[in-house]
């Protein structure tokens, strides 16, 4: 049986990579607390451990992230300064504002899933990092928040100048690498949806992940040191435009299976015709002069007329067709994007140049009721162990309330930081040997700042190289932190047994109660939050199907791709639950999107169509809030004559681009709530035909 001891020893040799990164986070870690060290600042082992904190194997991501940490650590500075000389004269009644200021950032960055959100983290437990120390001792609160910003602006920045000039690992590079990766994923499953032989939801959900990661990525591009960064405009309208083949081929997908044995001889031969465009570029191959337009020009003429009498199986075959020149528009604009961005062009074809100008901020799913809660339990664990530290007088007290909001801000993004706060317990309990030498053997015994580097080297680069890795990033840190935390008891000229041992008791004690707080009323699993997400997408429909006003373009389509992308994850962790089990976010996306569809034509018709559409979507909307009310169903029967009502309507209506559109999505919606039914023709004396709307 192979021990843990040989496992480490089995691990596989230092990359390139990660011996770059290493050196480099050392490099800036040793400058920043020569720099400290030189102007005389209290805590310089505060600026070593920050830029271990900031440093990342991408210099983009770290020039991005340094710019809102200076901004939060400045908030938090700012914070205590104004809190603690108002309140000095009630510890109590200070723990608490000092917690319900790290409650309420906590709050707000959790709503931002960007590098922005880092801003509102740091100015929550930065006024922790000050204000929590500044309890017993508030005269000096100027001159230690002053020290603190200082020491920590220190690490931010030698951070940042380390990482951007010493062989910058940029972010351009790797984020176009995976944008043509998932370009040619989208491609493969493109051709696989065309010609009948997609598997599974697997590769949609692929899609939706590289997608949301590539948005992520991309919010660094701006302050990237590579040239990619004058291309971010592009890069976005790019992904936007990738993230609607994910509900479109789904949907061609639907409607082929729907149409199977009953599609005309020459759809056929286009799909045929598409399969091999699409495929010239997988190839690698140049593409057919004119071939987009060509396409373009036959589906036009394969498209049915509608007309009174239209039948679900000619809407159908509008869908499909409909479907397809979107596929075809959305694949050659890829495809130009990426040479512009591949030629370096920072201006764009008037085509295109719309495309970087409609992009809605508003892409990520955002849970306001998760990010209140996470700032409640954060909020308990700091009034939990500040009333022990103030009913004890315990000495090292603010030490543990200090850990307590960290690690409740650090692993609040997660559904159960319960493991991660767990994993950093253990291994800070693992520091301990490791620093104790350091702290009272190895660099007593050192009387320069050249062999404080020496003697400091061997741990940290090796930490380093497992930072970089990142299935051991989690445990090097608090490794790596551990030890440094400790050491900052040379800068109060306290480095004995005693004072290490109460340090270490009041990070142990302040961890510890993160955790315990955490798993008592913050810990959810993975099918609790799938089904919030579902719901959430649920609600959103349901709320669509009611909107008086335009629904802005996108806003949705991102919102819910983001949304399969987090439940790909969540339902893999679930299990095999029978509600789970039959969820279908594709689907739900592709609902959304003919709801949205149809809001749009019925304020654009002024026939008797109208208020039949308005009906169903009424009736539409009822249904998703029952399944978002937690009344699981399938969509009531009355449904069905009321989508007869207003295709045969609709069908009466004079001919126009809005009348199409609402056909279209109307049949994209029926397929989408009832896949099983078949193609009969709605009866025009059906009594649902003549009864009088006035919804």
């Amino acid at each position: 049986m192979r021990t843990p001891a040989l496992k480490l020893v089995s691990l596989k040799l230092v990359s390139l990579n990660e011996a770059l990164f290493s050196v480099k986070a050392f490099a800036a870690a040793m400058l920043a607390l020569y720099i400290a060290f030189s102007m005389g600042l209290p805590r310089p082992f505060w600026a070593m451990a920050t830029a271990y904190i900031v440093s990342g194997p991408l210099s983009g991501a770290v020039r991005s992230k340094a710019v809102f940490r200076v901004a939060g650590t400045a908030l938090g500075c700012a914070g205590a300064i104004a809190l603690v000389p108002a309140l000095a004269d009630s510890p109590e009644l200070l723990t608490l504002a000092l917690g319900l200021w790290v409650a309420v950032c906590l709050f707000i960055s959790l709503l931002d899933r960007t590098p922005r959100s880092y801003l509102f983290m740091l100015a929550g437990y930065t006024i922790g990092l000050i204000g929590f120390p500044a309890v017993t001792d508030p005269s000096a609160i100027f001159d230690t928040g002053l020290a603190r910003v200082e020491e920590i602006l220190i690490g931010i920045l030698c951070a940042t100048v380390v990482h951007s000039v010493v062989l910058p690992q940029s972010v351009g590079p790797a984020l176009l690498g995976r944008l043509d990766a998932t370009l040619r994923d989208a491609e493969r499953w493109t051709r696989e949806a065309l010609s009948g032989k997609a598997e599974s939801g697997g590769d949609r959900q692929k899609l939706a992940r590289d997608i949301t990661e590539l948005r992520v990525m991309a919010t660094h591009l701006p302050y990237d040191t590579s040239e990619v960064r004058w291309m971010t405009r592009a890069v976005r309208a790019m992904q936007d435009r990738m993230a609607y083949l994910l509900p479109l081929t789904a949907g061609i997908e639907d409607r082929l299976d729907a149409l199977r044995g009953q599609l005309p001889a020459e759809a056929s031969a286009l799909l045929a015709d598409l399969d091999r465009w699409v495929g010239s570029e997988s190839a690698g191959g140049d593409d057919e002069e004119g071939g987009a337009d060509r396409l373009r020009a036959e589906i036009t003429r394969l498209s049915p007329v509608i007309g009174a009498g239209t039948g679900w199986k000619e809407a159908t075959l509008l869908n499909l067709l409909t479907r397809l020149r979107s596929l075809v528009d959305i694949h050659q604009d890829c495809r130009d994007l990426r040479a512009h961005i591949r030629d370096g062009k920072s201006s764009l074809p008037e085509r295109l140049d719309p495309l970087t100008r409609r992009r809605s901020r508003d892409v990520f799913h955002l849970d306001a009721g998760m990010a209140l809660w996470s700032g409640f339990a954060a909020l308990l664990g700091i009034a939990v162990v500040c009333a022990f530290w103030i009913g004890t007088g315990w000495s090292s007290g603010s030490a543990a309330a200090m850990m307590t909001a960290v690690f409740c801000c650090f692993f609040a993004s997660l559904d159960d930081p319960a493991p991660g706060i767990r994993l950093f317990l253990v291994f800070t309990l693992l520091s301990v040997p490791l620093a104790a030498f350091y702290l009272l053997v190895v660099l007593p015994s050192f009387d320069s700042f050249p062999m404080l580097v020496l003697g400091l080297a061997p741990t940290f680069l090796t930490l380093g190289v497992f930072v970089a890795r990142p299935a051991t990033m989690g445990k090097a840190m608090a490794l790596l932190m551990g030890v440094v935390g400790s050491l900052s008891l040379l800068d109060l000229g306290t480095g004995d047994f005693a004072s290490f041992l109460n340090s270490t008791v009041a990070q142990v004690v302040g961890i510890a109660t993160a955790l315990l707080v955490t798993q008592l009323c913050r810990s959810v699993g993975a099918a609790w939050s799938a089904r919030r997400l579902l719901r959430a997408g649920w609600s959103e429909i349901a709320a669509m199907t009611a909107a008086h006003s335009g629904i802005p373009v996108g806003s949705f389509e991102n919102r819910m791709l983001d949304r399969v992308g987090l439940l790909s994850s969540r339902l893999a962790l679930a299990g095999p639950q029978q509600e789970l089990a039959a969820a279908d976010a594709v689907n739900d996306l592709r609902v959304g999107l003919n709801v949205a569809e149809l809001q749009r034509a019925r304020r654009a018709l002024g026939g008797p169509a109208a208020p039949h559409v308005a009906r169903l979507l009424g009736a539409v909307g009822q249904h998703f809030r029952g399944l978002s009310s937690r009344r699981l169903g399938t969509p009531p029967a009355e449904v069905l004559p009321m989508m007869d009502a207003a295709l045969s309507n609709l069908s009466a209506e004079p001919r126009s681009t809005e009348r199409d559109r609402a056909v279209i999505a109307l049949a994209g919606l029926r397929r989408a709530l009832f896949p099983h039914l078949t193609f009969a023709a709605p009866d025009p004396s059906s009594e649902s035909l003549r009864e009088p709307v006035t919804a």
